[in-house]
């Protein structure tokens, strides 16, 4: 079987707003060497010639990995020769926009943004009354979709909870369609069955007029997420069906170190950087230039208890996975800062939000996926949501960088009122006192708990506060009742 070329796009040279821009005169963060990195890159490639990677056999995949040069052998096992990572790792596309609802107001996803959006796929939330935890639904889903649309902040939506009465094809399927009905942002999909996939594209086409439409606007952005180095059936199928219909695609396994990947920072990174590539290698072979990366989120075992812990580690490893990327020029995907293994949102978990979202500061991946996520992202916390699209625009206003300039600095105005000039009611003062301040709804100045004459409100009050105003607004405008009747009937199919 023959590579196929890209179909040339417009959508990728189309002009996005930079919000979120954090390419300026600071720089990332970097926690390994240059020559620590090419040595990740290389043994990866290297152990994907040597070692390889399972695709589960009797898929179209056996056909273009075995005429692309790979052994292919009947258990599954694939052995890439390192001239085919490399060659995917060249051609595979660097960026993508993302359209809205509408099909306007791109968001690019590339190097040189951070893109914030909430979830993903927790399987519970906080009732609003008793605030105790519970299975998630389809009313909490269609409610946070909308807190989401609302906030200023989030750039996409994703599934921020599950709708677990629902847990088969059917409610798979709907919360496309939830999405859709809830929020004007481009939006973020991934689903366990090939065929969920097949429907969001069918009601994205519906949407956008055409499936050549959709491929010049895509909709969403869609995440497959595979077992370390072993892709099965609805992965693979999943990765072929997104490429061929133009839809942008982030392939990442969530390895967790000591248990199904090797323990150390460098050997969970090599394992996952394995997976990657292999995934990269496919969307090229079905078609060369094609938005399909990969997104690996590194995890480890806490040894004192088995469960996913370790914060230095894994913040670590997070900031290592974004420079390897970086190095490659892909998009770092799925960066964890607005989650918490915290069980509630309490004062462990604004610790931990605060510490990660500060963390993209410095390591500044394409996407920050978990936004709201608590309880080792099992849960969604509207709360929680909130502080980190606050928090978000603190690390947009800091993206803007330090303006340098002998205007910036007052050269003029420092030598004309000497050492014991006052400054406060200078015009440059006047002009530029706002230029650097981050305009928080709920911290920071709009709080200044030294003023008595103020309610010192404890924080979870002021964002409940808050919450109740955005849960009160009408949400997004309905979909045309045209197109509400056709993405449903495709929804009813799978009833």
């Amino acid at each position: 079987m023959r590579r196929t070329r890209r179909r040339p796009s417009t959508a990728i040279h189309t002009p996005a707003p930079t919000t979120g821009r954090h390419l300026g005169p600071t720089s990332l963060y970097q926690p390994m060497s240059e020559a620590d990195v090419d040595l990740i890159i290389d043994t990866s490639i290297s152990l994907l010639a040597r070692s390889g990677v399972v695709f589960e056999p009797g898929t179209e995949a056996d056909g273009l990995l075995a005429a692309a040069g790979c052994s292919v052998a009947e258990d599954g096992l694939v052995l890439i020769p390192e001239t085919v990572s490399r060659r995917a790792l060249e051609t595979v596309g660097k960026q993508c926009l993302l359209y809205d609802r509408n099909g306007e107001n791109p968001v690019s996803v590339d190097c040189a943004h951070t893109r914030f959006m909430p979830g993903m796929t927790c399987i519970g939330v906080y009732d609003g009354t008793s605030g105790e935890p519970r299975a998630s639904n389809r009313g909490d889903l269609a409610r946070i979709t909308r807190l989401a649309d609302g906030l200023p902040n989030i750039d996409a939506v994703c599934i921020g909870a599950k709708n677990i009465a629902e847990s088969n094809l059917y409610g798979e399927v709907d919360e496309f369609l939830c999405l859709m009905e809830n929020t004007t942002k481009p939006l973020e999909y991934l689903c366990e069955y090939p065929v969920s996939l097949e429907a969001a594209i069918e009601m994205a086409s519906l949407l956008r007029g055409g499936g050549d439409a959709l491929r010049a606007k895509p909709y969403f952005l869609h995440l497959v997420t595979p077992l370390p180095v072993s892709f099965a059936t609805i992965h693979i199928e999943q990765i072929i069906t997104a490429v061929r219909a133009g839809i942008p695609v982030g392939v990442g396994t969530l390895p967790i170190g000591g248990a199904s990947s090797p323990i150390t920072l460098a050997g969970c990174l090599t394992h996952a950087l394995m997976t990657d590539i292999a995934a990269m290698v496919l969307g090229q072979l079905v078609e060369e230039g094609s938005f399909c990366i990969g997104c690996s989120d590194v995890n480890f075992m806490e040894p004192a208890t088995g469960a996913i812990g370790s914060f230095s580690q894994n913040s670590l490893a997070d900031m290592a996975a974004c420079q390897i990327r970086h190095r490659l020029g892909i998009p770092p995907l799925t960066g964890t800062g607005g989650c918490s293994v915290a069980p509630t949102f309490n004062q462990d978990a604004v610790w931990e939000l605060s510490s990660n979202m500060m963390q993209m500061f410095y390591n500044r991946p394409a996407t920050c996926d978990y936004l709201g996520s608590l309880d080792q992202g099992l849960t969604f916390s509207e709360h929680a949501l909130l502080l980190c699209d606050d928090l978000a625009g603190l690390l947009k206003k800091m993206w803007e960088g330090v303006q340098v300039s002998r205007d910036q600095i007052g050269a003029d105005m420092i030598e004309r009122l000497g050492p014991r000039g006052q400054y406060l009611a200078e015009p440059h003062t006047v002009e530029n006192c706002r230029m650097q301040v981050w305009d928080s709804r709920y911290l920071g100045a709009n709080f200044p708990l030294s003023n008595n004459d103020i309610p010192q409100d404890d924080l979870k009050t002021r964002l409940d506060q808050d919450l109740q105003v955005r849960l009160a607004n009408p949400g997004a405008p309905p979909l045309d009742p045209a197109l509400q009747a056709q993405v449903a009937a495709v929804v009813e199919r799978f009833r």
